[in-house]
């Protein structure tokens, strides 16, 4: 593994492509919410990666900062914004502080679960809230857990079966943590990869809220702000620093 973690060079490079990164109209939605959250901005992305979200916030007029681990991530951001560049510190986003505050906090695409324990799951909600201003929001969009797909004494589950991608994650109950493994078929050769997560539910995640200071605003499935549901497989939930 590099400095840069999971996300290195090579990932780096084919990022967006593998995630979706070329659905403009679903990032649109996405950045479309961000900006009502954000009042006039400016707003901080925490891995804010090849600046799948970021830039198009940019490109409505919003002024965005990012922290980002992986400097080859960061690296592709640099690729594809145009004007000025977006302030982008390179470091952990359990840590890392800017030194000013922000209307709007976010952490999209399950990025939570890239923080491997509870503690720097905890520290992330600390950092957030740190940033944020009165009345400031941090939201996050992650995954619900899908343990309740696995057969009770089971620790995997196939999520992808294609000609060209087999995926498995294996999951340890007793410390909420997790690998994906993918094995791509690319150029006549297969590659494997496996990145670990650690999996949290909505009920914990407010109670790390809790403890940085934060009120649970809203709660949705999805990015249309549909109700969450017991069957809902995602949710973007928002909490709030109370003024004064």
């Amino acid at each position: 593994m590099t400095d840069d973690g999971v996300f290195d060079a090579e990932i780096a490079a084919t990022y967006d492509e593998v995630h979706g990164g070329q659905d403009t109209r679903a990032v649109d939605k996405v950045a479309s919410v961000l900006k009502d959250l954000a009042a006039g901005g400016p707003v901080l992305e925490f891995a804010i990666g090849t600046g799948r979200v970021a830039l198009p916030l940019k490109n409505l007029g919003l002024e965005v900062a990012g922290i980002e681990l992986s400097k080859a991530m960061v690296a592709e951001l640099r690729k594809k914004e145009t004007g000025r560049a977006i302030e982008v510190a390179v470091g952990d986003m359990t840590s890392t502080w800017l030194g000013r505050s922000f209307p709007l906090v976010f952490l999209v695409y399950n990025t939570i679960d890239n923080l491997t324990t509870q503690d720097a799951q905890i520290a992330c909600f600390e950092n957030a809230a740190r940033h944020m201003q009165p009345g400031g929001r941090f939201l996050v969009e992650t995954l619900v857990p899908p343990i309740q797909k696995i057969p009770f004494g089971e620790t995997k589950l196939a999520f992808a079966c294609s000609d060209n991608h087999w995926g498995i994650d294996e999951f340890d109950i007793v410390t909420q943590q997790y690998s994906s493994h993918h094995l791509r078929l690319e150029d006549g050769a297969h590659k494997k990869l496996s990145v670990p997560f650690r999996y949290a539910w909505p009920a914990e995640l407010d109670l790390m809220a809790r403890m940085a200071g934060l009120e649970l605003e809203s709660r949705w499935a999805d990015w249309d702000k549909s109700p969450f549901t017991h069957v809902s497989k995602s949710h973007i939930s928002v909490w709030r620093k109370p003024v004064g």
